[in-house]
Order: C-alpha cells, then sequence, then structure tokens
C-alpha cells in the first residue's frame, strides 16, 4: 500500500459516540462524569494540601494518585468533546504524540504509584512502629519520582517508535484517542517485533505491579486477621477493600487490552474498555477514597468551617 507524508499530515480519530441522538446523551453522560472527576479530584488535592491533619505519607500519595486522575481524563475527554462537538476528528501529528505520550506517562504512574500506597498500608499495618523510619518524607519522594520516571521513559520510548513506522493511507484511528495498538492497524509492515515490546514494557508496569499489590494485601489480611481490636479489624478492612477496589476497575480492563491475544479483542470492546481506565476510574477514585474515609470528611468540614468564619 502507498505510504503518506508523516510530516504534512495527521489522523482522525472515530470517537466513542456515534452521530444520533443517543450518541448525544452518552456524550452528556461523560461530560457529566468528566465534571465529577475534575471535581473531585481537585477537592480531593485541595484538602490535603489545606489541612494539616491530612499531611502525612498515606495522603501525600493519594493526593498524586488524584493529581495522575486529574490529568489523565483532561489528557482524553476534552480533545474527545471538542472532536465530537464540532465534527471536525482530525488530531495533527504533534497533537496526537503529545496525547499518547501523556497517556502512557499517566497510566505507568498510576500503577506504580498504587503499588506504593500498597506499600504504604503494609507499613502501616504490619510494620507500625517502624512506620515513621520507613515511610519518611524522602521515602515518598522517592515512591513518586520511581512512579514518573520510568512511565514517562517508557511512553517517549513506545510514541517515538510507533510514529517512526510507516503508516498506510488510511488514517483513520478507530478509537477515541491515539492508542498505540488502535495505531498498529495502519501500519504498512510486520509489527509482530514490536508487539512483544509492549507486551514486555506491559508485564513490567502492569502484571509485576499487580502481583505486588496482591503480595502487600496479603500480608495485610494475615496481620488484620490477627488483630486484638475489632475496631482496628474493621478499619484496617475497609483501607484494604476500598483499595483493592480501585485496583480491579484500572488494572483489570487495561490487563485484558494490553495483554490478551489480538484475536480476541476488537477495536469496539478496546474503546469500551478504556472507557473504565480513562473516564470511570479517575471519577471513582476521589468518591471511593473521600466517602469511606472519615478523615477526609472531616478535613472537608475544617475547611469550609475556617471558610465560613472567614466571611464572616
Amino acid at each position: 500500500m502507498e505510504e503518506w507524508n508523516q510530516t504534512t499530515t495527521g489522523f482522525f480519530l472515530l470517537g466513542l459516540f456515534p452521530p444520533t441522538k443517543n450518541g448525544m446523551i452518552l456524550f452528556l453522560l461523560v461530560a457529566f462524569i468528566f465534571l465529577i472527576a475534575f471535581l473531585g479530584n481537585s477537592t480531593m488535592i485541595f484538602l490535603i494540601w489545606m489541612d494539616r491533619y491530612l499531611h502525612t505519607p498515606m495522603y501525600f500519595l493519594l493526593s498524586q494518585l488524584s493529581l495522575i486522575d486529574l490529568m489523565y481524563i483532561c489528557s482524553t475527554v476534552p480533545k474527545m468533546a471538542v472532536n465530537y462537538l464540532s465534527g471536525d476528528n482530525s488530531i495533527s501529528l504533534v497533537g496526537c504524540g503529545l496525547q499518547s505520550v501523556c497517556f502512557l506517562s499517566l497510566a505507568g504512574a498510576e500503577a506504580l504509584l498504587l503499588v506504593s500506597m500498597a506499600y504504604d498500608r503494609y507499613v502501616a499495618i504490619c510494620r507500625p512502629l517502624h512506620y515513621p523510619v520507613l515511610m519518611n518524607k524522602r521515602m515518598c519522594l522517592l515512591m513518586i519520582v520511581g512512579s514518573w520516571i520510568p512511565s514517562s521513559i517508557n511512553s517517549i520510548f513506545h510514541t517515538v517508535y510507533a510514529f517512526c513506522m510507516p503508516y498506510c493511507k488510511s488514517r483513520i484511528i478507530n478509537h477515541f484517542f491515539c492508542d498505540i495498538p488502535a495505531m498498529l492497524s495502519l501500519v504498512c509492515m510486520d509489527t509482530w517485533a514490536y508487539e512483544y515490546t509492549v507486551l514486555f514494557s506491559t508485564n513490567i508496569f502492569l502484571s509485576v505491579p499487580f502481583i505486588g499489590i496482591m503480595f502487600s494485601y496479603g500480608k495485610v489480611l494475615c496481620a488484620v486477621h490477627n488483630m486484638g481490636s475489632s475496631q482496628g479489624r474493621k478499619k484496617a478492612f475497609t483501607t484494604c477493600s476500598t483499595h483493592l477496589t480501585v485496583v480491579t476497575f484500572y488494572y483489570a480492563p487495561f490487563a485484558y487490552t494490553y495483554l490478551s491475544p489480538p484475536s480476541l479483542r476488537s477495536p469496539e470492546k478496546d474503546k469500551n474498555l478504556a472507557v473504565f481506565y480513562t473516564i470511570l476510574t479517575p471519577m471513582l477514585n476521589p468518591i471511593i477514597y473521600s466517602l469511606r474515609n472519615k478523615e477526609v470528611v472531616g478535613a472537608l468540614h475544617r475547611v469550609l468551617g475556617k471558610s465560613s468564619l472567614q466571611k464572616e
């Protein structure tokens, strides 16, 4: 097939919504979810920054999760909304490349950050006397840096490599953002070698962290079972179940999309699964962590109380 000049053109995204009345309803639903995610994650970041009682390693990591989710949903939904409302589904090469880098960086950073959060709960419950030493400020910063740097390097590598491959005349990506697996179907060469690198990096950023999380919470649940205080057991179990809910919503659809063989996948299925980790998870994280967390609710009351007193 004839190749097209990558320096003078871009791609077209098919999007998520059909151009029908049902499509508009789905668009409004996603816009509403985006608004909840934006406000929820922004509020979590603001509360953790403002309330001194939340200046702990656990909430520092949680603020990073909210920041990632905030950037995550902003990297895909606004462009999708603009394309749908304008009727112009085009995206430039630069825009597509930036979207790919941002998406992959944030996806990898969140996967690694969830491991850090699991380790934090493991130390807090299984080794409480060593918690101030093992989870000091330096360790928290190392965890954050260790989440961002590897994921950024990985995203740049994959994006640069993907954009260096020859693409055929069809520039239509059957997705609502520039997802590399969806772009590979447009390549004019055999991509099996590159697909193995995608599989390898996915295992590094998904499978290995998932195993680490399961191991940490296995230890935690054993410790919880041996706790003498029923109140302590209940609090620890709530913390574990909350985190595991987030992990399930994030890892399961991501792993199916990037680890399953192409014969089991389809463009429509990939798009539907992508909704979970790009749109629903950023909305659910602040809701799950705030509604089931008395400390966050207390911080909200304290911050609102200070604001009302200042106005008086």
